[in-house]
C-alpha cells in the first residue's frame, strides 16, 4: 500500500491535462458485492429452468437418463458461462461498467485513459478466475489491489486497466465565460436554430470544454483545436460574411457555444 497514486493524469494531444480519481478498494469490493448478488441471482435463475427441463426430460422412455445426464453437465457449462461472461457483456455494452460499478460511479479504462478495447475486457474478466482463488475469496485480487499503486488487481494488470470514480462535474454558467452582447450570430435567429439542430449533443460538450479549458492548452495547440472546431461548426450552418468577418476562430467557437448554451434558454 505504500506509494498508492489516487488520481490518473492524462495529457491529451491537444496538450490539455486532467486528473481522473482511481477508485479505492472499499468502492470496488461495494461493487464487486453487487456483482456477485447479481451473478448469484441469474445462476439461481439458470438453474431452476435447468431443473424443470431436465424433470421433463426424465419422463422420456429410453433417452430420459441420458437427457438427466446432460442436463447436469450443461448446468456447470451455464453457471460458468455466467460467471464469466455477465462481466464481459455488461462492460462491453455500457463502456467498462457493470451493474455494481454503475450503481457505485465507476468505470474501467484503459490505464492511459483511453477507452477499453473488447480485448481488454475480455482479458481482465478471464483473470477474474485467477483473482477469486482461492475458492470464491477473491484472495489474489483483493491483494493485488491492495498492494498496487493504482489499486490494480491482476486482470486490471494483465489487461492494461484501470477502475476509476466517475465525478460530476458542473458546466459552467456561459455568463462568466462569455461577455452579454458579443455574439455576432444573434442577428440572425433562423440560423442559430439550424445550429442547435444539427449540432449533437457531443459535439456541443467538446465546444464548451473547450472554452472551457482554453487557459490550459499550449498556444500552439490552442490556435490548432480551435481552427479544427471553428471549420466543422462552420459546415452545419453557414452564416453570412458580415457576421462572421473579422471573427477569429475561438471567437466563433463561443459564438457557438453562446448559441447553444445561453441563447437557447432565452
Amino acid at each position: 500500500m505504500l506509494g498508492r497514486t489516487t488520481t490518473l493524469e492524462v495529457r491529451t494531444a491537444e496538450g490539455v491535462s486532467f486528473k481522473i480519481p482511481i477508485a479505492s478498494p472499499c468502492s470496488r469490493c461495494l461493487a464487486l458485492a453487487v456483482d456477485l448478488g447479481m451473478i448469484m441471482g441469474l445462476t439461481i435463475l439458470a438453474t431452476f429452468v435447468l431443473n424443470i427441463l431436465q424433470s421433463m426430460a426424465s419422463a422420456l422412455p429410453g433417452i430420459g437418463r441420458i437427457l438427466v445426464d446432460f442436463g447436469q453437465g450443461t448446468a456447470i457449462i451455464v453457471q460458468f458461462i455466467i460467471a464469466t461472461f455477465y462481466g464481459i457483456v455488461l462492460e462491453w455494452l455500457w463502456s467498462g461498467q457493470t451493474l455494481g460499478k454503475r450503481l457505485l460511479r465507476l468505470r474501467v479504462i484503459d490505464e492511459r485513459g483511453l477507452s477499453l478495447s473488447f480485448k481488454q475486457i475480455a482479458i481482465r474478466n478471464i483473470f477474474r478466475l485467477l483473482d477469486m482463488l482461492p475458492s470464491t475469496f477473491y484472495l489474489i485480487g483483493g491483494t493485488s489491489c491492495l498492494f498496487t499503486a493504482k489499486c490494480q488487481r491482476t486482470g486490471d494488470i494483465a489487461a492494461g486497466t484501470l477502475v476509476i470514480r466517475e465525478v460530476n462535474v458542473p458546466i459552467p454558467s456561459c455568463s462568466e465565460l462569455l461577455e452579454e452582447g458579443e455574439n455576432s450570430f444573434a442577428s440572425a435567429p433562423h440560423l442559430e436554430a439550424r445550429l442547435r439542430q444539427r449540432i449533437s449533443p457531443e459535439e456541443a460538450r467538446i465546444a464548451l470544454d473547450a472554452i472551457t479549458r482554453r487557459d490550459e492548452l499550449k498556444p500552439e495547440s490552442r490556435l490548432l483545436l480551435f481552427a479544427r472546431l471553428a471549420d466543422h461548426f462552420r459546415t452545419l450552418s453557414e452564416f453570412p460574411d458580415e457576421i462572421t468577418v473579422g471573427l477569429s476562430d475561438e471567437q466563433y467557437v463561443r459564438n457557438v457555444v453562446d448559441t447553444l448554451f445561453r441563447r437557447a434558454s432565452i
